[in-house]
């Protein structure tokens, strides 16, 4: 994925990479987007939060943390950050745990994509990831629908305006 990379801004107005998701006019629901600062203002990493559900819950979180961040940090059998907020976002407070991983070869126009697929204890959850090619790790978790292969051709770099305070 050749067309990602990361930002050299003066003043970063977000994010200094670029966010890998889907297109919130694409999307026929309610998005929200959230940041995890550093202490020292840095951005960690940006999850977005995709509602189809009419207010009652997302349907999918689309996480992008870039190298270093905290929250790509996990313990044996820890679920990722994503997975995590999707649980939270539902008020889900039943344990779930990673139970195994998966590597599967996915074409992306002329790129190819290892997607990690990952297995957890709650099989309502289904939860793939990537590592882009400015290392940022892609994590998508979705509830109660399969991510299937035609996903990976809706996601494209969103403009830096969307994540601009204002």
């Amino acid at each position: 994925m050749s067309f990602l990379r990361r930002r050299s801004a003066a003043t970063p107005a977000g994010p200094d990479f670029d966010v890998l998701a889907m297109d919130p006019g694409d999307w026929p629901g309610n998005l929200g987007a959230g940041l995890l600062p550093a202490p020292d203002g840095s951005c960690q990493g940006v999850f977005l939060r995709y509602d189809l559900f009419g207010g009652r819950g997302p349907a999918m979180i689309i996480g992008n943390l870039p190298e270093g961040s905290p929250a790509r940090e996990l313990a044996d059998g820890q679920i990722p950050f994503e997975v995590a907020q999707l649980l939270a976002a539902l008020e889900n407070d039943e344990p779930v745990e990673l139970l195994d991983t998966e590597d599967i070869p996915v074409m992306q126009g002329d790129n190819l994509l290892i997607v990690r697929r990952l297995k957890l204890s709650e099989s309502r959850i289904s939860c793939v990831q990537f590592d882009r090619s400015d290392n940022v790790l892609v994590t998508i978790a979705s509830w109660d629908r399969p991510i299937t292969d035609d996903l990976y051709a809706l996601l494209k770099p969103l403009p830096a305006e969307l994540f601009q305070a204002g």
